[in-house]
């Protein structure tokens, strides 16, 4: 079970855990409460975000490094200061092509993290 945050006005972020997800992935679940949620997931080279779906919408910020986005049928590699936009229920992944991580924002909250 993850170490979670519910519901923090302020978030320390250098007191919060990684959980390791996937070999080259750990997350961090920064804060949220019933109707949203805010993870950072950082990956090593290679590191693969397995295609999955969920009935969570979904928006991503490239905090740091490149990935190779797939979202339904489209890839599209970003980096640095992008984001992208995962609606419900479409299938999605991520493949690292530089080290990074990515900060993720879900509505409603993912119960199936904590």
């Amino acid at each position: 079970m993850a170490s979670t945050q519910l519901a923090s006005l302020f978030v320390d972020d250098q007191s919060l855990p990684w959980e390791t997800v996937a070999e080259g992935v750990k997350r961090k679940i920064m804060t949220y409460d019933a109707n949203l949620m805010m993870v950072k997931v950082a990956f090593e080279s290679g590191g693969i975000g397995a295609a999955h779906s969920h009935y969570h919408t979904q928006m991503s910020y490239v905090e740091s490094g490149v990935f190779a986005i797939t979202i339904g049928e489209q890839t599209q590699t970003l980096q640095t200061g992008d984001a992208y936009y995962i609606p419900p229920n479409v299938w999605h992944g991520a493949v690292c092509v530089e080290a990074g991580v990515l900060v993720d924002v879900f509505t409603p909250m993912r119960d199936d993290f904590v």
